[in-house]
């Protein structure tokens, strides 16, 4: 997003639901593959189910999938579609330790989408590395009453002890109180950047 023109033009909430896919029975695994991210949502169930396997972090539950195919005593954590498409068995469902467990997915393109009175916008921001200055930067989300919704840092790789915060809240950059509020955070901040206005999707 640093550098790039596109804009945010949509959210898409997707409910992600991991399987144990292997070819043989679950009692007989001994490897597990998975990538990193289902493997922490995945966690409690492995601890408290099969303890005792090896695991190996993988680039995608895609790859994951495809080496435990070639492997009799190995498993993989992937969505049922990856046991169609490599022939595996789904071992367990829904492994995953939150049962609301989602990911949001961006649409993004070259502008904004139009004011719908519920939307979300999306900006990045970066601050100096000095007491008070996050407190500062975000006040006018309070003072203007836009509720923010999210607030994640990011380094930003440029130089040491600088980040970039990424913020989502309520409303769209075409919306009065927004604009006013982008105007007092460009005065608090080094730098502003619209990601876009969207739709909320819960």
């Amino acid at each position: 997003f640093v550098d790039s023109p596109l804009k945010i033009v949509a959210q898409i909430v997707m409910r992600i639901q991991h399987c144990l896919l292997g070819t043989g029975e679950r009692s007989e695994i001994k490897k597990l593959y998975t990538h990193p991210q289902p493997l922490g949502q995945c966690r409690i169930w492995l601890q408290t189910q099969i303890p005792h396997v090896e695991v190996i972090e993988t680039s995608s539950t895609t790859r994951a999938a495809e080496l435990a195919a070639k492997e009799p005593n190995a498993a993989a954590i992937a969505g049922a579609l990856a046991a169609e498409h490599y022939g595996l068995n789904i071992l367990e469902s829904d492994i995953q330790d939150n049962a609301a467990n989602a990911t949001r997915f961006l649409v993004l393109g070259k502008q904004c989408s139009p004011a719908t009175g519920e939307d979300r916008s999306s900006i990045m921001v970066s601050i100096d590395h000095s007491v008070g200055a996050l407190h500062r930067a975000i006040a006018p989300f309070q003072s203007l009453e836009l509720n923010m919704s999210k607030i994640e840092s990011r380094p930003s790789k440029r130089k040491a002890w600088e980040y970039f915060f990424f913020i989502d809240f309520d409303g769209h950059m075409d919306d009065s109180k927004v604009k006013e509020a982008v105007a007092l955070l460009e005065r608090e901040c080094n730098s502003v950047k619209i990601l876009g206005s969207y739709p909320k999707s819960e």
